[in-house]
C-alpha cells in the first residue's frame, strides 16, 4: 500500500487541516505525532527508504523499535494536506529508544519537529499508563487558552475548575482535569520532562504563554479534547471581558451530581469552595 493511501495517514492529514482551520497553527506553529500500529507500519513498509540514525535528545526505551508519523520541524500545518511528503515523515526508533531515523517523507530535507523529545516522552508515559491505548499527541497554539495563562493563577486546580464551569460537558470530556506547565523554553528536555510528569495524571497539559498539549486514543478523540478545552477557554475569556465576577455558575455539588449521572470520577481537589 502507498503511504498516502493508508487510513492512518489520511486521518493524520485531516487532523492537521482541522487544526489549521481553527486558527491554531500560525506559520509553522504546533506539531502532531501518531504512534503507528505494527500492522499499519507493515502495510506501507514497501515505500520506506531508511536514512541515517540521529539522536532523539532523550531516552524512551519503552518505545524502542516503534514507528511514528510526525510533522516536520519548521513545516507549516497548512501545507500538510497540500504537500504531505514535504511536510511530514515516518520515523523509526532504535532498539534502545535513543535514536531515530526517517523512513519516509520530508523529501526536500529536514527533520522531525523540534519538540520530538516532548512528543516521545509523552507517548511513552501514555503508552504505559493506558496499556497502549493512547497513540496521538497534539500540540497547538490555542489562542484563548494561551490568553488565560496571563490572568489565571498557573495552578492545575484553578484552570480545571474555571474551565469546567464554562460548559457542562467539560468535566465529562476531561474528568481528570488539566495540568499547567509554567513558562519554559520549548523544544528541550526540561519542558519534556515537566509535561510527561503531568501526563501521568492528565490528558491535557497547558504550556503557559505558549499553547496546549493533548493526548488521546485516536485523532478524533484527541482533536475533540483540545477543541473542547479551547472552546471552554473562549467562553471564559468572554465572561471575564464582561465582568470579573460571575453572577451564577456550576457549583461543587452540581459537579458531584453530574459525575453520578455520567459515571465519571471527578477529583475532589477541583471541587473546592470558593471564597
Amino acid at each position: 500500500m502507498k503511504v498516502l493511501e493508508a487510513e492512518f495517514v489520511r486521518g493524520f492529514i485531516r487532523m492537521a487541516g482541522d487544526g489549521w482551520d481553527q486558527g491554531w497553527h500560525e506559520r509553522n506553529g504546533g506539531n502532531l505525532s501518531y504512534r503507528i500500529k505494527p500492522e499499519e507500519a507493515a502495510s506501507v513498509e514497501e515505500e520506506f527508504s531508511r536514512r541515517e540514525w540521529q539522536p532523539i535528545g532523550t531516552s524512551v526505551p519503552d518505545l524502542a523499535k516503534e514507528y511514528f508519523l510526525v510533522t516536520g520541524s519548521g513545516k507549516y500545518m497548512r501545507n500538510v494536506s497540500i504537500k504531505p511528503e514535504d511536510s511530514i515523515c515516518i520515523i523509526e526508533l532504535d532498539e534502545k529508544g535513543e535514536n531515530y531515523r526517517i523512513c519516509w517523507g520530508l523529501v526536500n530535507g529536514g527533520k522531525p519537529t523540534s519538540e520530538l523529545p516532548s512528543h516521545l516522552m509523552n507517548h511513552e508515559v501514555k503508552k504505559n499508563v493506558t496499556g497502549g491505548r493512547y497513540r496521538v499527541i497534539y500540540h497547538a497554539h490555542t489562542t484563548n487558552t494561551i490568553a488565560l495563562t496571563f490572568v489565571l493563577p498557573l495552578k492545575d486546580e484553578t484552570f480545571t475548575r474555571e474551565l469546567w464551569e464554562m460548559a457542562t460537558e467539560c468535566p465529562v470530556v476531561f474528568p481528570d482535569g488539566i495540568g499547567i506547565v509554567p513558562w519554559m523554553v520549548p523544544g528541550g528536555r526540561d519542558i519534556a520532562v515537566a509535561t510527561s510528569e503531568l501526563m501521568k495524571k492528565y490528558d491535557v497539559a497547558v504550556w503557559a504563554h505558549h499553547g496546549m498539549f493533548c493526548a488521546g486514543e485516536d485523532f478524533d478523540l484527541t482533536f475533540g479534547l483540545m477543541h473542547t478545552v479551547e472552546k471552554s477557554a473562549e467562553i471564559l475569556v468572554k465572561v471575564l471581558s464582561m465582568t470579573p465576577n460571575k453572577r451564577q455558575t456550576i457549583e461543587p455539588d452540581d459537579f458531584r451530581n453530574l459525575a453520578v449521572d455520567f459515571k465519571v470520577t471527578l477529583p475532589e481537589k477541583f471541587l473546592y469552595e470558593k471564597h
